[in-house]
């Protein structure tokens, strides 16, 4: 059984996720696992909603994809930690 597991849903629902991918299928087998373990699960399917739903939902980490259309993953981690309201936010 992992650490996640043996935590207590409560505990885990207070942390936010915000996973910014254009992969439906990466989308859904991260976002299902991770609800699993009791997360609450945020989505952006580019890098420009992303950097808004960051801003306004402020999550305790972003799991970030590098090869989108638009502005790209590195592009879009540039401008989170340019800014103010999102710069101290983890970001993988």
């Amino acid at each position: 059984m992992s650490v996640i597991a043996k935590t207590n849903d409560f505990e885990l629902k207070k942390y936010t996720i915000l996973i910014i991918d254009d992969n439906p299928t990466n989308l859904r087998v991260a976002f299902d696992y991770l609800e699993d373990c009791g997360f609450t699960i945020l989505v952006s399917q580019d890098g420009e909603s992303g950097l808004k739903r960051a801003k306004y939902a402020h999550p305790q980490i972003i799991l970030l994809d590098v090869l989108m259309p638009g502005i790209d993953g590195f592009e879009t981690c540039c401008r989170l930690k340019a800014d103010q309201a999102t710069k101290d936010i983890p970001v993988i």
